[in-house]
């Protein structure tokens, strides 16, 4: 078993970029894709994660610093530090949560798809580190190891029902066919913008209101097309950063060229996805009688649309102006302002594309973000100084998966600590789902403009 272990954690240390074309290989093995076939498939993925690496990494690189320089100016009082996914899901892998979480979070999968409580098959290994640090919160916050597993199984099932829950969203519009999103802020921020579409259809005014990148360019030529609008956004970004004019060019640039190149990256994962998510379908059917079956991914995937890019570029000004307002709150968001489309990227889609609604949900969402996040500074730093990780900081806390309402309140329930806060969140939150799960079984939870007119 130790042996085993140590196996998972050298894989887990390369990186989805070596992990994922790895699992899609062997998978290709047993769906008797062949060797050439299953190898060709998992180095197309693998070529596709890099590319979305490089792309991720140009982000980070280029407009992380600005983001955090505009923090520093707009921040104001705001003391500590959001570390952002990068430094969170360390923490969360060097706990004793995390080896663990991987084979609770792969039983539970089973046992859905056996029960047929699911339609995801998930690959996505990496980012069972979401349900390791549910886990290993629950743990400290609790004292119970076996808490801690409970809390990873929890975590594991919401989120794979959450990934069924998006199957038009992700088929439709994001045009990833076959493909499940099941983990991540995306997936379990997403339900709070099935509400807020419905309400902005009921108010005359405002449901006409459509606001994107395509309307954009029909009326703008080329300065509505995402290209422009990447570059556009960058220039002010740098602005608000105070960087001089040259720099602020420099970052514009950079921005284009991310909305430009990740739809590309993107295609090419889908490439040497679909034989293999076809071959597990066909399977699947023959054991199970159904077709429906999807491949649980990255949600890096979702950015491969340009909304959701230029409505993350919109919000990492407006996330810093949140945290300023929030009343009492001493989080500065820092570490993931570059990726903050991860956030709302699940909104985005269920709002068609439209940025005017996904900015009012985006709203809603980073501002129960924040507010988690605030409340788990206590929890998120003794992770920190439990796993060696806290450095020279007294606190830190993290808005991805520190700000994480599956997170808060499983960890608030399972200690008993159920005070006004939980209660508010609880009511927010598990209304939103319940009103998005409802949606979602009654079909109408994303419906194409298509059959809609039809």
């Amino acid at each position: 078993m130790h042996i085993l272990l140590d196996g998972i954690q050298y894989i887990v240390n390369l990186g989805a970029s070596v992990m994922l074309p790895l699992v899609i290989f062997i998978i290709g093995l047993l769906l008797k894709r062949g060797f050439a076939k299953s190898l060709q498939a998992g180095l197309t993925i693998g070529a596709g994660f890099v590319g979305i690496g490089l792309v991720v990494d140009l982000l980070n690189s280029s407009l992380g610093p600005a983001a955090q320089a505009m923090a520093s100016h707009l921040g104001g009082g705001l003391s500590v530090v959001d570390l952002g996914w990068p430094g969170t899901s360390p923490m969360a892998w060097a706990s004793n949560m995390g080896l663990i979480a991987i084979p609770v979070a792969i039983l539970v999968n089973i046992l859905m798809l056996v029960t047929r409580t699911t339609k995801v098959v998930n690959v996505d290994i990496w980012n069972i580190w979401h349900m390791a640090f549910t886990g290993i919160i629950v743990e400290i916050a609790t004292g119970s190891y076996w808490l801690g597993i409970l809390a990873v199984a929890i975590h594991a099932a919401i989120a794979y029902k959450l990934g069924d829950m998006y199957g038009a969203v992700t088929d439709d519009y994001f045009g990833l066919e076959g493909v499940a999103i099941p983990h991540g802020t995306s997936a379990v921020m997403g339900v709070l913008a099935a509400p807020v579409d419905d309400l902005i259809e009921h108010i005359p005014g405002l449901r006409k209101v459509n606001i994107g990148t395509e309307t954009l360019e029909d009326k703008l030529g080329v300065f509505g097309q995402p290209l422009v609008v990447g570059t556009l956004l960058g220039f002010v970004i740098g602005l608000l950063a105070r960087y001089p004019v040259g720099k602020s060019l420099q970052l514009a640039v950079q921005m284009g060229a991310v909305m430009l190149l990740m739809p590309m990256v993107v295609k090419l994962i889908m490439q040497g996805l679909m034989p293999i998510a076809e071959a597990a379908r066909t399977m699947l059917e023959k054991r199970f009688s159904s077709n429906e079956f999807k491949i649980g991914l990255d949600p890096a995937l979702l950015l491969g649309e340009p909304q959701v890019i230029a409505s993350g570029l919109l919000f990492i000004p407006l996330t810093v102006l949140i945290a300023a307002l929030i009343p009492g709150n001493t989080v500065l968001p820092f570490g993931d302002l570059a990726t903050i489309g991860f956030f709302i990227a699940i909104a985005v889609g269920i709002h068609k594309g439209n940025v005017f609604r996904t900015l009012i949900s985006g709203i809603i969402i980073m501002t129960m973000t924040i507010w988690i996040s605030n409340q788990m500074v206590g929890l998120n730093t003794e992770l920190a100084r439990r796993t060696g990780l806290l450095g020279k900081a007294s606190q830190v806390a993290s808005l991805d998966q520190g700000g994480n309402p599956i997170t808060y309140l499983v960890s608030e329930a399972l200690s008993g600590r159920v005070g006004i806060g939980f209660l508010v969140i609880a009511v927010l939150y598990l209304g939103a789902f319940v009103y998005t799960f409802v949606k979602y079984r009654r079909g109408t939870l994303y419906v194409p403009d298509q059959a809609k007119e039809a």
